[in-house]
């Protein structure tokens, strides 16, 4: 990416952004614990001469910045919980708090914001609304729907939505761009097996919870294999897997803790039936029971198809034809955004975070991943862009 399609007065304040940034990395909070964050981002905003609002969703903030008599609005949104992770980068600013960690970039998400909301504040050539969200708890929990329910779009309408998200395993600052369904659906879901412990010596006396939980896992590959059609998309991952504590007792009970993804509401629903029918019917043949907690939690991200012209035809055109991600696919990962995005139309793009085995190119959720300060102002100048564009 070369110098000139970037903003100058982006690129004016880059060693301040990247300082923001690593100030954040060193302070990570997690989902809807972001109290030192939020406070951190709305003084922020105060001093670049903004109006805030703090409190949605918990630990949400949003920053309304207006500019002549426009009546267009615009929604730009930055997620800023960290994870429950121990870091391993060795990084001179590497997590204080042990235990989390921003491994998924959300600290560059959110300084890449600010990095754009100062220079909107100081140059500002829009005609209309500006609205800026910083939300909290994006990891699982749907700070999104939590700012939503309480009112983030009846008091900060918007006729548009943006986010992005940094994406390793893509060249640093190219952006993938795609209408309709970019991200599957998430869902979680607990299995307990109940069976009948007892000595390890006398089987025929109990109900092996282990070998129920076993024979569970192996039909739940055939879900996917013989239930859904081939032409969809369909994941289910036994991500953990409890049963038994010592060699020579029989299980009494068994933990499965699942995760289930899909394209289309319709695939989503199949695999919430079959599971819940399947795993009750192992269980009656082998003589157990099971309780299921099924959590329904993120929809598929669809973005509007209107927006995401306008996305990708600002980055063509600001950026240049070669800054986009060619034959871009859906991507299997999940995003609370999907929230948003079914309350306001809008769009959401990814910018590659870098390539190879360092900090920067290694899977987000790493304990040894970084966010690559490279993007910052390309991501920040993608704001300005977009912005001074829709407020035009």
């Amino acid at each position: 990416m070369t110098q000139p399609q970037l903003i100058p007065g982006i690129l004016e304040h880059r060693e301040e952004s990247i300082a923001m940034r690593h100030y954040l990395h060193a302070r990570p909070e997690l989902a809807f614990e972001e109290h030192g964050t939020s406070a951190w981002v709305a003084e922020k905003l105060r001093s670049y001469g903004y109006e805030v609002h703090c409190g949605l969703g918990g630990t949400g903030v949003v920053g309304q910045l207006k500019r002549g008599d426009g009546a267009r609005r615009l929604g730009l949104r930055a997620d800023m919980d960290a994870l429950p992770v121990l870091e391993e980068t060795g990084l001179s600013y590497a997590s204080t708090h042990t235990g989390k960690m921003h491994a998924c970039g959300h600290d560059g998400h959110t300084a890449s914001l600010l990095a754009a909301a100062r220079y909107f504040a100081e140059h500002g050539r829009f005609n209309g609304t500006l609205n800026l969200i910083f939300q909290p708890a994006e990891e699982g929990l749907g700070g999104a729907r939590k700012m939503i329910e309480d009112g983030l779009f009846e008091l900060f309408p918007c006729d548009g939505v943006f986010a992005f998200h940094n994406w390793p395993g893509f060249p640093v600052g190219k952006f993938g761009v795609l209408p309709g369904t970019f991200m599957s659906s998430s869902d979680t879901v607990f299995i307990t097996v109940n069976g009948r412990g007892g000595h390890g010596a006398m089987p025929h006396n109990c109900v092996d919870a282990a070998v129920v939980a076993a024979h569970i896992v192996v039909a739940l590959q055939s879900i996917v294999a013989r239930n859904v059609d081939p032409r969809e998309m369909a994941v289910i991952t036994v991500g953990n897997l409890k049963a038994g504590t010592i060699s020579n007792v029989i299980a009494e009970t068994a933990q499965l803790d699942l995760s289930v993804r899909a394209y289309s509401p319709e695939v989503r629903a199949l695999l919430r039936d079959r599971i819940t029918e399947l795993a009750g019917a192992q269980a009656r043949a082998l003589g157990a029971t099971v309780s299921i907690d099924y959590r329904w939690r993120y929809p598929a991200l669809k973005n509007s198809h209107e927006m995401t012209r306008f996305a990708y035809e600002t980055i063509r055109d600001c950026f240049g034809a070669d800054a986009l991600i060619p034959d871009m696919r859906p991507l299997t990962g999940s995003e609370d955004f999907s929230f948003m995005l079914e309350a306001c139309p809008g769009c959401y793009v990814i910018i590659g975070n870098g390539e190879g085995e360092g900090h920067c190119g290694c899977s987000l959720h790493s304990a040894r991943y970084d966010f690559n300060d490279q993007i910052l102002p390309v991501a920040a100048s993608y704001w300005v862009h977009l912005t001074e564009r829709f407020l035009a």
